[in-house]
């Protein structure tokens, strides 16, 4: 397998991958909240997750019928989805990459995904960039993450501010893609009894 990452990104990888090995789930089973609201109506078809993680929003996808590809650095990360995608009965096409080498074919991808990868200014704005090409035509972007407003008014995410960003930074990298929704929205947080913010962002060409 090529290994696509830099060694600055190894290293990340490596405390990502220490993280995901220290637990059964880092994050839920389920599929994030905004997805199934977003793209519940969507007709079926070819999908990319960026930033994949354990793989619960491209498994979800792929059970609603959508040909699925799911990209994240930490290996340890992709070998939890695979396997969860095959107990589950599944088939996604899970790859680790940087995303910051990782170039997606253009206008490939009928739905394209970004959830919660949080990385400085310049470093948003050329996976954004990348990921709004591969949408192919009348297909649909979709982005969650930490908002901006989240460190002052929200709960729990990164508290480092230069990770953090608002809609309209994305909006900014998405080229010629219609914007159909760019706004922070509000995530229950039940076990805390508390709330926090995120950015969300949907497009389409």
């Amino acid at each position: 397998m090529i290994d696509y990452r830099s060694s600055t990104e190894l290293m990340k990888a490596e405390a990502w991958n220490a993280r995901y090995a220290g637990k059964e789930l880092v994050w839920s089973a389920g599929p994030n909240r905004f997805l199934v609201s977003e793209v519940g109506d969507l007709p079926p078809g070819r999908a990319l997750d960026l930033a994949c993680g354990e793989g619960r929003n491209a498994i979800w996808l792929a059970e609603q019928g959508w040909q699925v590809t799911g990209v994240d650095f930490a290996d340890v990360a992709i070998e939890k989805a695979r396997a969860i995608a095959a107990r589950r009965g599944v088939d996604v096409d899970f790859r680790v990459a940087d995303l910051l080498a990782f170039e997606p074919p253009e206008q490939s991808f009928d739905l394209v995904i970004v959830f919660y990868l949080q990385l400085v200014a310049d470093e948003v704005r050329t996976v954004v960039g990348r990921a709004g090409r591969a949408v192919a035509p009348g297909g649909t972007f979709l982005l969650v993450g930490h908002d901006s407003r989240n460190l002052t008014d929200g709960w729990g995410g990164p508290q480092d501010a230069r990770v953090l960003f608002r809609p309209e930074d994305v909006v900014a990298a998405l080229g010629d893609l219609a914007v159909e929704r760019a706004e922070p929205v509000e995530r229950p947080v039940e076990d805390e009894g508390a709330v926090a913010i995120d950015a969300l962002v949907r497009a389409r060409r």
